[in-house]
């Protein structure tokens, strides 16, 4: 049973390989809820220390894809001696079904946490068919 709990426990963010990077820094894949609404697919993403000025987001045929990058903090007149948080950035991507209007996706980034909204392609909205006596 121990084994089972163990998959059950929340992981830490997964460290990514990109050896095309010109950063010399770690890429973690960014944890993330995606749920839909009657109208849009709504993809929420962790990317602590990413402000608006550091997310990139790009899309590209079907795939969109996030970055964040984090700005190293700086301490002045401190050195650091023990740290448990790894400096790095933050990629992740989707692949979009044909249901989503790609012109009206919105981001919005808050206290680290990257909202999408991908608003429903009209043709992919669900709607009432009246039906008639006959």
């Amino acid at each position: 049973m121990a084994a089972q709990n163990e998959q059950l426990q929340p992981q830490g963010p997964q460290v990514i390989e990109r050896p095309e990077r010109t950063r010399a820094r770690s890429i973690f894949s960014p944890r993330a809820d995606v749920y839909e609404t009657s109208d849009a697919i709504v993809v929420v993403a962790d990317m602590p220390g990413v402000d608006e000025n550091g997310v990139n987001l790009t899309l590209e045929k079907n795939v969109l894809t996030i970055r964040g990058d984090v700005a190293t903090p700086q301490r002045d007149g401190q050195r650091l001696t023990y740290t448990e948080w790894e400096d790095g950035d933050y990629e992740r991507s989707f692949v979009l079904s044909e249901g989503v209007d790609r012109d009206g996706i919105g981001a919005t980034v808050k206290n680290g946490v990257l909202r999408l909204t991908l608003p429903k392609a009209r043709e992919a909205m669900a709607r009432k068919i009246p039906v008639k006596a006959g």
